[in-house]
């Protein structure tokens, strides 16, 4: 299974969202600036994962994006499937016409693991991956980054 950019990139930002909640609505510039994902790329996204209430909008002055439940509560399958990315290991994205309209000899062998790759993103919440070690690391750096641009930008 290759994931696309659509559901690496919705991921990503909504991991972003996950480790500044708290900090009130975040942006999509400020989510832009730190992953290095388009801001057009981002809103397409957003508004995908608005419909399938995983974020929250907030208007006006100050406004942005919210989780719209803890981030303990938002698998990473809810994630990636809310983007219509499919979890899926076959050629045929599990509609079985992938030899002429048949099955080919390794659908299920490929359909039994996409059923391991879904079970294995569906048990991983947005709050257990922004624990990690490794992405704290990383975190604690692009917003070193980031606060860096701002001094630049406001100098």
């Amino acid at each position: 299974m290759k994931l696309s950019t659509k559901g690496r990139y919705a991921v990503t930002a909504m991991l972003d969202l996950a480790l500044h909640s708290g900090n009130g609505p975040i942006t999509l510039a400020e989510v832009s600036s730190r992953q290095d994902i388009s801001l057009s790329y981002l809103e397409q996204l957003f508004s995908k994962l608005r419909k399938a209430s995983l974020v929250d909008s907030v208007r006006g002055p100050g406004g942005g994006y919210e989780l719209k439940r803890p981030s303990s509560q938002i698998s990473i399958a809810e994630v990636v499937l809310a983007v219509n990315e499919p979890i899926s290991a076959t050629k045929c994205n599990g509609k079985g016409g992938c030899q002429d309209g048949d099955l080919c000899l390794s659908h299920q062998l490929w359909t039994e693991l996409s059923d391991q790759i879904y079970q294995f993103l569906s048990g991983i919440t947005l709050e257990q991956v922004i624990q990690r070690r490794f992405v704290q690391k990383v975190a604690e750096r692009q917003n070193h980054r980031f606060r860096e641009e701002d001094v630049i930008l406001f100098s």
